[in-house]
């Protein structure tokens, strides 16, 4: 029996990527350009894998890539050391990294090696938000000074871009766009999971409004995800029930995080059980296990939510999100009033319980939790 051809909860290899061919072109093709790029996505719809193909695809061109998650850093002053570590990396000249002191004028920074062997920046001098200010904007200006420096392009993938609207000191944005603005060879994709804010972030009388192409993550058409499967499960030595790709997409909700998960968990019980062939049965049985180990985590979730938004998160799994708001669904599942419900929805979707979906509906995030609450509630 061949390894398992399905793979989730990290990037996918190149064999296991699917459905995003035209938005990978589009992609690479923008950033080795030089251009500013958002890219909104839900959660679940593989951007993170699509952002590292296209670094990779660069990176064959000799462009140099770099990708830094923002949402991982607890304040701006770390998330400026962070990505100037990340910056300096780009060189690896074996003269050492001093030129930064050159660079980083008003704040020298403090380079060490750290136990790792890899390099740690830190800048001690820095006390204040004003001197945090003064900081971000030399250190926004680095990449358009290394990619002169090593008259190479740059490429920089900054992950859930939203979370630098979190940070206490104001200006940030402004201070990004302004350097960014002036990087002719330096690309830039600015990649989120919340779309609501994300969205904000490029409207009007924001920094970054027109500042380069808005790409909008949707999902992958339905029919191909579900060739995708059947021919993975074939290619592994192990035959699909016809339709047996559909329906996995279909209770995976088409995102490709869940597709991919209930496709590795049901292969993984077919290879178990040494099976040649698997059915829509074999689907839900796994369904069932993986739902079971599950129980505890979903019922803490469940605890946690308000008696309000227990309700109306039991109604857009039963209603698959469709009118929501009306009488007939606010009768059924005894919602109460419109403004109570909308409050409920909202209160959802700040939790990362639900989201809005690519054509205006309600979806609980995890098509798990989904069927959890389709099966466990009343």
């Amino acid at each position: 029996m061949a390894a398992n051809p399905f793979v989730y909860g990290e990037v996918v290899p190149k064999s296991a990527f699917v459905g995003r061919n035209v938005e990978l072109a589009r992609l690479t093709a923008d950033l080795a350009d030089g251009q500013k790029i958002f890219l909104i996505s839900p959660r679940r719809y593989g951007k993170s894998s699509l952002v590292a193909h296209a670094l990779s695809a660069l990176a064959r061109r000799r462009v140099l890539t770099l990708e830094i998650t923002v949402s991982s850093f607890s304040s701006y002053v770390a998330f400026l050391e962070g990505y100037t570590r990340a910056i300096a990396s780009l060189d690896s000249a074996p003269a050492g990294r001093s030129w930064l002191r050159d660079l980083l004028t008003g704040f020298p920074p403090e380079v060490r090696t750290d136990s790792g062997g890899g390099v740690a920046i830190s800048f001690p001098t820095v006390r204040s938000a004003r001197d945090a200010a003064r900081l971000g904007a030399e250190v926004f200006a680095l990449p358009g000074r290394i990619a002169a420096r090593l008259k190479r392009p740059i490429v920089i993938a900054l992950d859930e871009f939203q979370a630098i609207t979190s940070y206490e000191e104001s200006g940030v944005e402004d201070a990004l766009r302004a350097a960014v603005q002036q990087q002719r060879h330096v690309g830039y994709v600015f990649a989120g999971s919340e779309p609501s804010l994300m969205e904000q972030m490029v409207s009007p009388r924001r920094p970054f409004y027109k500042a380069g192409p808005v790409v909008r993550l949707g999902k992958i058409a339905p029919d191909t995800f579900a060739r995708f499967i059947e021919d993975r499960f074939k290619k592994s030595g192990i035959s699909p029930e016809p339709g047996l790709g559909a329906a996995i997409v279909d209770v995976g909700g088409n995102l490709p995080y869940d597709v991919q998960r209930l496709a590795h968990e049901t292969w993984d019980d077919a290879s178990v059980m040494k099976k040649r062939r698997v059915t829509l049965d074999d689907v839900h049985d796994t369904l069932r296990r993986v739902l079971s180990e599950q129980d505890v985590f979903f019922e803490a979730i469940w605890q946690r939510l308000t008696l309000a938004q227990r309700a109306v998160l039991r109604a857009v799994v039963m209603e698959r999100g469709v009118e929501i708001l009306g009488a007939d669904a606010r009768t059924r599942y005894r919602l109460g009033g419109a403004s109570s419900v909308q409050a409920a929805l909202a209160a959802l979707q700040r939790l990362d319980v639900i989201a809005r979906d690519d054509d205006g509906r309600y979806a609980a995030v995890d098509s798990l939790m989904r069927e959890w609450v389709a099966r466990k509630t009343y």
